[in-house]
């Protein structure tokens, strides 16, 4: 700010001497403006190094999803659930409905509900979460739970979900659950005791469209499709912080023409 006045009070004395008056364009509004497309461009470039990488990982996960099912084994190394997120898997056991879990609220095909969380109970002692899928509201306290033959599953490895801001604490006491919290899930349902696993499973829905409104109107839980479901809206922030930088820009470059336009060396009057 010195260096800016010292400049300024120098040139005036030197253009007064010559018979000229000069007033500097460089004002903090062309500062700052030159300021924001700089800023906006980094963020459209960072942006656009976010958007390769999603895409990267979601052409990784579609490639797992089209792998042949693996059987699931005895024991699971958690640590390395991660690396196999959207593996789809088969296991074999029986529902233990005592400790189901209603999921939710949740919104399907614009029906409001839950999902049923259903801890499956193998033929070796283990135990692992299922998400069975999605059932109406009016469903929830009333659906079949009746259901004790071996089934067969088929799903999707998955990790806990992630809690916005928003989301209430989960009640377990009160069987309220508003996220997939896998080890509280896994608590619940007897925890490492009672040989439950903290791993959990999204059972895949491979039936016809018209299948999935006949099951929602009789409460049989609908599971999920087969596909991966990874948010990427980094394109549409790409676009929208280049768009600021070029408009910004383009707004700068007009302003300091107008103002060396208005604002250059003009003869003192005599």
């Amino acid at each position: 700010m010195f260096r800016s006045a010292l400049f300024k009070g120098t040139f005036s004395v030197l253009a007064t001497r010559k018979g000229y008056s000069q007033d500097s364009w460089l004002s903090p509004t062309v500062l700052l403006l030159g300021f924001i497309p700089i800023f906006t461009f980094a963020l459209g470039t960072w942006q656009m190094q976010r958007l390769q990488w999603k895409v990267s990982l979601i052409d990784e996960l579609e490639e797992k999803l089209q792998r042949e099912p693996i059987l699931l084994p005895k024991r699971i190394n958690v640590s390395v659930i991660p690396n196999f997120v959207y593996r789809r898997v088969l296991l074999r056991g029986r529902w233990d409905h005592a400790h189901t879990m209603l999921l939710g609220p949740r919104v399907r095909e614009g029906s409001h509900g839950y999902h049923v969380i259903t801890p499956l109970v193998r033929s070796d002692g283990s135990t692992v979460l299922v998400d069975r899928g999605f059932i109406a509201k009016d469903f929830a306290e009333t659906y079949d739970r009746s259901e004790e033959a071996e089934v067969e599953v088929q799903g999707m490895l998955r990790t806990s979900h992630r809690r916005n801001s928003f989301t209430p604490d989960n009640r377990p006491v009160e069987g309220a659950w508003y996220w997939a919290d896998i080890d509280a899930m896994a608590e619940y349902a007897g925890g490492e005791a009672s040989g439950v696993q903290p791993v959990f499973i999204e059972q895949i829905f491979d039936g016809h469209a018209s299948d999935v409104a006949s099951n929602l109107s009789k409460g049989v839980p609908v599971g999920r499709t087969a596909m991966v479901d990874l948010r990427n809206s980094h394109l549409s922030y790409v676009i929208t912080w280049y768009s600021l930088s070029a408009l910004t820009a383009a707004m700068l470059g007009r302003l300091i023409v107008k103002r060396r336009n208005q604002k250059r060396i003009r003869p003192l009057p005599r």
